[in-house]
């Protein structure tokens, strides 16, 4: 058996690590999406133009996706709760999680682009809203697939609930089996 602990223990630290992940998430979506709720009844809204009350709708809306997307694992533990299904529950609330991370992306680089067209023009709200994307994608992709990428080929891995996007002990992600056909790191089963 690879890790550490038995595939019930291993799909407990998931859901666990997950929890933690996901309250952090939460606290900021749930504020910027009650912050966007507060702007049509501000005295300056009335001057925004229709493509500006259009870019704030789409804003609004992917905040309040994201909301409903990364709260969306509680419901489900909620639902699932005393049933025995603790696998689905990771492996649900691992997508759910990362389809939220990817539309708060999009409504903060959309809000950006909103605020910086209002108080700079549009051409400063296209270019905030590039650079915050080119952030957003470094950060939250590209850094992470490298360390992930590093972790594989050093073969520095400590338990295999890291790379085990389904929670279900076999190391793979979302079920796709072994990460790399001979790769120096061990693929741990459960």
């Amino acid at each position: 058996m690879g890790g550490t602990g038995s595939a019930t223990e291993r799909l407990n630290r998931n859901w666990d690590d997950l929890l933690q992940e996901l309250r952090v998430a939460q606290t900021g979506v749930q504020l910027l999406t009650g912050l966007l709720l507060t702007v049509p009844f501000q005295a300056r809204f009335d001057a925004l133009v229709a493509h500006q009350r259009v870019v704030f709708l789409v804003a609004i809306s992917l905040s309040a996706t994201a909301t409903a997307l990364l709260i969306a694992p509680v419901v489900l533990h909620r639902v699932l709760f005393r049933r025995n299904a603790r696998r689905p529950l990771v492996r649900s609330g691992q997508r759910f999680a990362v389809a939220g991370l990817i539309v708060l992306g999009l409504a903060v680089v959309t809000v950006i682009d909103l605020i910086f067209e209002v108080v700079a023009g549009p051409l400063a709200g296209i270019a905030a809203a590039a650079v915050a994307a080119v952030v957003f994608l470094t950060l939250w992709v590209l850094v992470p697939l490298t360390v992930r990428e590093r972790n594989a080929a050093d073969g520095d891995r400590i338990e295999d609930d890291e790379d085990d996007e389904d929670g279900d002990g076999d190391g793979a992600r979302d079920g796709a089996g072994p990460h790399r056909a001979g790769s120096k790191a061990a693929v741990p089963t459960a």
